[in-house]
């Protein structure tokens, strides 16, 4: 076999799958293991969760929440329209029109699995296909809206199981000289920064560049820039055309592929020693709950993010160590972390003065955090966060 398993997770929840109850009777977990394909050095899950249990109309999600998204989306679209000028934008997994919203006065479709997302968009005339992205969809799609300049796609190609699939999807209604612009969280900065938490159940792969290159020159695309992002903790923003386009290849494209082969990424050791890294992670963070509530610190929880269902569930960070969560997402508000069964509650204009310690469930949105609660930092309170180790800050 040319998988190879190298780190379990544990058993996890549905990252989405916010409970109503405390404690809820028969919730879903299941076996998160990651593995590395040596023949084509992708790195996923070993097995994945059926979408339908993750995609649904409960989804809680919601980009444009987060000021920070919603600033850099308009950013982008400003960007890709100066350099490509297109006349028609197709967005898998589309949201709520976060990036949409932006191309007002040329065509603009969407592709949203979740009913609840796609609901919002198609009432202010953006129209949304509450589909999975495939083959079948791509081929209806371009019958009533023909071919498109520019695909976009955000955190959203990591999560569709069948890559060849998707990508032949993706061909089929790009036009000859159009651009598919892909992001998702990059597997070099995951390895340096041990941030782990970036495998859960909708990441069914985590890429790398050398990886992704592999699998899109399968059906005829090919990566012809990259702009590396800090979102999400470390991103890559891939440009990809057809082989035939004559667009040309930009140097920084072998250069971050270098980069991957001196980090070893082409290499199973390298994964290995990432792996022992989580434990090591995984037993300082444990050490430092433990050391702070034999103190009787008061703890608390700031953004039920997906990615920190991982870290609480694999840690077994329950409400004995968190007290609570603040979510600025409506729909998490007066609900309960998967599996480790913590409330969430609306965030208050300034953290509780009877709070110690505050751990950082949106670590890669500290900047914005910090820059909100000096309050909280000028009388003395501490951040605990686990990336690129653990630590108080």
């Amino acid at each position: 076999m040319s998988k190879i398993k190298f780190l379990s997770l544990g058993k996890q929840p549905i990252t989405n799958n916010f409970l109503i109850k405390q404690n809820p009777i028969n919730e879903f977990f299941y076996d998160l293991n990651i593995v590395y394909d040596e023949n084509t050095k992708v790195v996923s899950l070993e097995s994945f969760v059926p979408p339908e249990k993750m995609f649904n109309e409960t989804y809680a999600h919601r980009a444009s929440m987060s000021m920070t998204m919603r600033e850099s989306n308009k950013l982008l679209s400003e960007n890709i329209t100066k350099r490509f000028n297109p006349k028609s934008v197709l967005e898998i997994g589309s949201n709520d029109g976060i990036f949409l919203k932006n191309f007002p006065n040329i065509k603009r479709v969407g592709v949203e699995p979740c009913k609840n997302l796609a609901d919002i968009t198609n009432k202010i005339n953006i129209k949304t296909y509450d589909k999975f992205w495939n083959l079948e969809l791509s081929k209806k799609i371009t019958e009533v809206h023909d071919k498109f300049d520019l695909i976009y796609s955000a955190n959203t190609i990591s999560h569709i199981h069948d890559l060849n699939n998707a990508f032949q999807s993706i061909n089929l209604i790009l036009h000859d000289d159009g651009v598919f612009i892909l992001e998702d969280p990059s597997l070099l900065e995951v390895i340096k920064n041990t941030s782990y938490d970036q495998f859960y159940d909708e990441h069914a792969y985590v890429f790398s560049v050398l990886a992704l290159n592999n699998l899109l020159k399968k059906t005829e695309l090919e990566i012809f820039d990259i702009e590396k992002l800090t979102t999400h903790g470390g991103s890559n923003r891939v440009f990809i055309k057809k082989i035939r386009s004559n667009k040309k290849i930009d140097n920084n494209v072998l250069k971050i592929i270098n980069e991957e082969l001196e980090m070893g990424m082409d290499k199973f050791e390298t994964y290995q020693k990432f792996a022992q890294n989580v434990i090591n992670s995984k037993n300082e963070t444990i050490k430092i709950f433990t050391n702070l509530k034999k103190n009787n610190a008061k703890i608390i929880g700031y953004g039920a993010t997906y990615k920190s269902s991982t870290i609480l569930n694999y840690c077994g960070l329950d409400t004995k160590f968190i007290d609570y969560f603040t979510d600025t997402t409506e729909n998490k508000q007066g609900k309960f972390t998967p599996g480790t069964h913590i409330p969430i509650i609306k965030p208050t204009d300034e953290i509780n003065s009877k709070i110690d310690y505050v751990f950082l469930g949106a670590w890669n949105f500290k900047k914005e955090i910090f820059n909100k609660e000096k309050k909280f930092i000028e009388r003395g309170g501490k951040f605990i966060s686990h990336v690129p180790y653990p630590q108080i800050i």
